[in-house]
């Protein structure tokens, strides 16, 4: 059986990293994507082309935005 929780503790927040392991977390990412392109250096042209090409296709890219966030927001919506 659970026992109460007295009214001057803190609500325990689950789920939550903190700052500084995300900043770790987005600091690895980062390094890897540079050393990915830079070991593959084709695929450092294909972005290279592929973001000459979104001047072109930004109506493209806002409806996959768009769709995203719309099944990231219902998906949210029914739990």
């Amino acid at each position: 059986m659970m026992r109460p929780r007295p009214e001057d503790e803190p609500p325990i927040e689950v789920g939550r990293r903190p700052t500084r392991v995300r900043l770790f977390i987005l600091a690895g990412l980062a390094v890897v994507a540079v050393l990915l392109l830079w070991l593959f250096p084709r695929a450092l042209g294909f972005v290279e082309i592929a973001a000459r090409e979104a001047r072109y296709l930004w109506w493209l890219i806002l409806m996959v935005v768009l769709g995203i966030w719309l099944v990231w927001g219902f998906g949210k919506a029914s739990k």
